[in-house]
């Protein structure tokens, strides 16, 4: 059996690729949102209520739609992304990557030895097919796509190191952290943090690896595609259901809030 390729990996070709998170920590969510035309998914295992076997069934529901997964985990745990990597996930997002060294080390974690340090599950894993894969472990790393975030004030001054490092494919900016962080809180919009978002972008450009953006606002996401973003996430599934229900009730009910997006967009 061939080594499964990796549909995100062969989508970064220069032009911008728009998603969706998937936050509602199902497969048959997950699997709604793969008909709809999103060429990747955010499968999300750090704010949404996602476990292993969770985003193995998103993982399942998705394969057979063109929609790209993309599994975010909770931490850097070497444990845990050897675990995502051994039930399929072949792109991964890391959060909080402040450092080449953090960097480095989240390479190391998605590779078997002498290039790094995942362990061997051989026939328990979906990744091998169950054992069906030729040559897995000498080939596993040909379509993994690792994806770094950088958001705060250190990940953007340390942006081209990180995105020089050896195994990393792309670097996710998080702007809402990143404006949390440096006192703009609910303002990725504030000159001070799109001046360090196209900070990082250049800077990853430079290091000839893509990037990638959360922009749910229209106008960001048209502009960040101006300015060369290769991907960006401009939905979100619990925010468009949320605001979908509130506009529908209000047709009815004259009381309806419309609050503020908690994410200041």
């Amino acid at each position: 059996m061939e080594l499964p390729q990796n549909p995100f990996r062969r989508s970064l070709d220069g032009n911008t690729r728009y998603g969706c998170w998937a936050g509602f920590g199902t497969g048959y969510a997950t699997e709604i949102l793969a008909t709809t035309g999103f060429d990747w998914l955010l499968i999300d295992g750090e704010h949404a209520p996602n476990t292993v076997p969770s985003i193995l069934s998103q993982l399942q529901a998705v394969a057979p739609y063109p929609s790209a997964p993309v599994v975010r985990t909770v931490n850097h745990d070497p444990a845990l992304i050897k675990q995502l990597l051994d039930i399929g996930a072949q792109t991964l997002m890391i959060p909080m990557v402040d450092a080449a060294e953090q960097a480095t080390r989240l390479v190391a974690a998605t590779r078997y030895p002498p290039h790094g340090f995942r362990g061997v599950g051989g026939g328990l894993t979906r990744a091998t097919r169950w054992d069906g894969v030729e040559n897995y472990l000498a080939r596993a790393h040909e379509e993994l796509c690792l994806i770094v975030q950088v958001e705060s004030r250190t990940g953007v001054d340390n942006a081209e190191a990180i995105a020089k490092t050896e195994g990393v494919d792309a670097v996710f900016v998080g702007p809402v952290d990143l404006s949390t962080g440096v006192g703009h809180a609910g303002n990725p919009n504030h000159p001070d943090v799109q001046a360090m978002i196209r900070r990082t972008l250049e800077a990853t450009h430079a290091a000839g690896k893509a990037a990638g953006i959360l922009a749910p606002a229209e106008a960001d996401a048209k502009r960040y595609a101006q300015w060369g973003f290769d991907f960006i996430a401009v939905g979100i599934d619990i925010s468009l259901l949320h605001q979908a229900a509130i506009e529908t009730i209000s047709r009815y009910k004259s009381d309806i809030p419309r609050p503020k997006s908690s994410l200041g967009y």
